[in-house]
């Protein structure tokens, strides 16, 4: 069974950084895409980030690119996201998401194609 933990969540300041980790368990974790969703209060949750199985590959959403990096070890089977740059607007709760894939596969960044979830860390940005 695949369980996935967050951790790193926190308050910040406008202009901070933050580093979220997500550690797997049960899981050959290199069979496994790796990704990021956040949901703000009263909002649907929404994709950040996301690596290919390898780590050769990743996809960011605009509002964070350049700003978020997402990286993997896979002998430690964690995903990380580093978060600089941080305003108020990207105050959430940080999701980590996990999906099983064939090597080749594209990234997806459809909320529904993600089968495994973490509970989510909350990360609080004040300006």
């Amino acid at each position: 069974q695949v369980h996935l933990v967050e951790s790193g969540g926190g308050l910040v300041q406008a202009g901070g950084s933050l580093r979220l980790s997500c550690a797997a368990s049960g899981v050959t974790f290199s069979y496994y895409a790796m990704g990021w969703f956040r949901q703000s209060l009263g909002e649907e949750r929404e994709f950040v980030a996301a690596i290919s199985r390898s780590g050769s590959t990743s996809e960011y959403a605009d509002s964070v690119k350049g700003r978020f990096a997402i990286s993997r070890d896979n002998g430690k089977k964690t995903v990380y996201l580093q978060m600089s740059n941080l305003s108020p607007e990207d105050t959430a709760v940080y999701f980590c998401a996990a999906r099983r894939t064939i090597l080749t596969a594209p990234i997806s960044r459809v909320h529904d194609d993600w089968g495994h979830w973490g509970q989510g860390t909350q990360v609080t940005v004040s300006s």
